[in-house]
């Protein structure tokens, strides 16, 4: 298949870390920061150092997309252990769809599309506190 194959496998298993991470404590800094090392590690030492910086930009890219959306669900009343075991069981998913051809690509795009999207979404914090207040 070549080069392009295996640096695509490697990005979508960046993204999975960085779901999985993201799982485990959403905070954006943390998780871009520990899916690109473990993207990395995973390129370097499955592939060489052009799969090595797929792994880190997916896991940044992931960890970017990732944690808008756990933050999200925990902010809304999701339990942390809940929330972590169906977060780490879309990584698992997003893991295995990685070894499809082109899959690992699309899915370094797809997340931080969704992830900025919901922030977008997100209403502001206050804003039914102002009417109350006018009584």
């Amino acid at each position: 298949m070549g080069s392009w194959y295996t640096i695509g496998i490697v990005a979508g298993l960046g993204v999975a870390v960085a779901i999985l991470v993201a799982g485990i404590l959403p905070r954006l800094v943390a998780v871009a920061a520990g899916a690109a090392a473990a993207g990395v590690v995973i390129g370097f030492l499955a592939f060489g150092w052009d799969e090595a910086v797929g792994g880190a930009i997916g896991g940044v890219l992931g960890g970017i997309g990732a944690t808008p959306v756990v933050a999200g669900a925990l902010r809304r009343g999701g339990t942390r252990a809940a929330t972590a075991l169906l977060v780490g069981a879309g990584a698992l998913v997003v893991a295995a769809l990685a070894f499809v051809p082109v899959v690992g690509y699309l899915e370094a795009l797809a997340l931080p599309a969704l992830g900025l999207r919901l922030r977008r979404r997100e209403p502001d914090r206050h804003a039914g506190l102002r009417t109350l207040a006018r009584d």
